[in-house]
This record gives C-alpha cells, structure tokens and sequence, in this order.
C-alpha cells in the first residue's frame, strides 16, 4: 500500500542539484515501490483532463530554455502503461469527470524531474494527467477523490505542483524564505492538519498573501485533487524547504 503524495517540482535544476530536498526525494523513492504511478503535472494543462496512453517509452519532453546543457541531455525513459491508463479513465467516467487519451505525449518537467530524484533507473510505468485550473478547488479535489483507493492497489498518485510560486518574485542568491511565503504556507499546512477543508477552498480570500503565493493556479491545484486521492488519516507534512527566497518545497502526503 502506498500513500498520494503532493511533491514540489521548484525549479528544473531540481534534477541536477545535490540538496536537503533532493536528499529527502531520493530517501522518499526507497520507502515506497509501487507497481505504477499516475502523476498530475501543472505543466500540462487542459480544458478536458487528459490522460497518457502508451506502452512505449515516454519522450522527454525539455520545456524550459536558458538552462545549462546537462539538463538538457537528461533522459527518464520510463514506460508508460495503457491498462492503468484505462483504469484511471473508467475511474473518472464513473464520476462523471469529462476526459481524453493522448498517446504520443511525453513528459514534461513538472514530471520526469522529480521521478528521476524519486526512481533514477525510471522502472516503474509512468501514467501523466493534465491538469484544468479553471476548475473549483471542490471540483479538483473531487477528480482525486475518483481515484481513491489506488494506493491500496500500489498505485502511487502524485500531485506536481508548487504551493507557493511566483516567478517575479525570485531571488536567485537568497538562501533564507520570504516571511510572506512562510506565512502563506504556515496557513495551508493549518487548514489541512485541521482538516478544514472549506476554508482551504476559500483559499484566495482568506490566506495570507494568496495573490503573492498563487498568481496563476496551475502549480497550486495538484494539491487539491492528491488530498482527495488520498486517506484522511495518513495527512502529513513530510518536506518543507525554500529556494530563492520564495520558491516553496512544501510536500505532503495523504
């Protein structure tokens, strides 16, 4: 049985970095060995959820620039799976959540950067869903809760997502966190650990610095719909860190 798991992606030198999160990643990959993962990523982005359907290897997809040529010439190879792919779909038409294949997709950084740091020798079958961050919280949370039960079946659902990501407002020397990123997410973590979910929802009126921390939605969604995937007595904090001033490595698991 394995958990679902909220997992930051940060920034993509995340697969080159030798750090604490890294660490902790790498460390988190030898707890769990599920027989296939199913990964929403903010960085595919969708009207209709999308889901990934092949047996073939996943491109990787490199969807940033500016970065150095190593990262570049870093592969994830992993395989992707139609019957989970299928599975995942039965389980959103059942819930009437509207949804589509995509077979020749790779993944993208929101992906493979942290599956490299999690499962380097990218054995385990990759399923990648996109994300629609037009949808309510209650809706996200709803299309996770369509997946519940998937960690009894060694299924590993991960949410790649930010909880707090403004890329205006990066200091690339600054090793200590912004007291507003600190306070947006001390806001969050209290609201799950007291499972106060509609006051979660409220999120953008109610945090503290919400329109700092969350500008755009799609990095901060993947949480609301891994918590519902997940079991409300296995919510916990199990990473928590900053990059750059404000970039959160706040992860979870449910």
């Amino acid at each position: 049985m394995v958990p679902s798991l909220f997992l930051a992606h940060g920034s993509p030198m995340l697969a080159l970095e030798q750090d604490a999160y890294t660490t902790f990643l790498a460390h988190l990959g030898r707890s769990f060995q599920p027989k296939a993962i199913v990964i929403f990523t903010a960085h595919w982005e969708s009207d209709t959820v999308t889901i990934s359907s092949t047996d073939d290897v996943h491109d990787t997809i490199y969807d940033f620039y500016g970065f150095p040529d190593e990262l570049y010439a870093i592969n994830y190879p992993a395989k992707g799976s139609t019957q989970i792919a299928e599975k995942v779909k039965k389980r959103f038409q059942e819930n009437g959540i509207p949804v589509q294949m995509n077979a020749t997709r790779g993944l993208d950084h929101g992906s493979w950067t942290i599956l490299s740091r999690l499962y380097p020798h990218a054995e385990i079958p990759v399923v990648q869903v996109s994300v629609n961050p037009s949808l309510s919280p209650r809706e996200q949370l709803h299309i996770g809760q369509s997946l519940q039960g998937f960690g009894e079946e060694d299924i590993l659902v991960i949410g790649s997502g930010v909880t707090v990501h403004n890329l205006g407002r990066l200091h690339w020397e600054q090793n200590t966190p912004e007291s507003w990123a600190v306070e947006f997410d001390d806001w969050i973590i209290k609201q799950i650990e007291h499972g106060d979910i509609d006051t979660l929802f409220n999120y953008e009126s109610l945090a503290p610095h919400a329109n700092l921390a969350v500008p755009t939605k799609e990095h901060f969604v993947p949480l609301f719909i891994t918590m519902g995937s997940g079991t409300q007595n296995k919510t916990k904090v199990i990473h928590r860190s900053y990059k750059y001033g404000t970039l959160s490595y706040l992860c979870f698991q449910f």
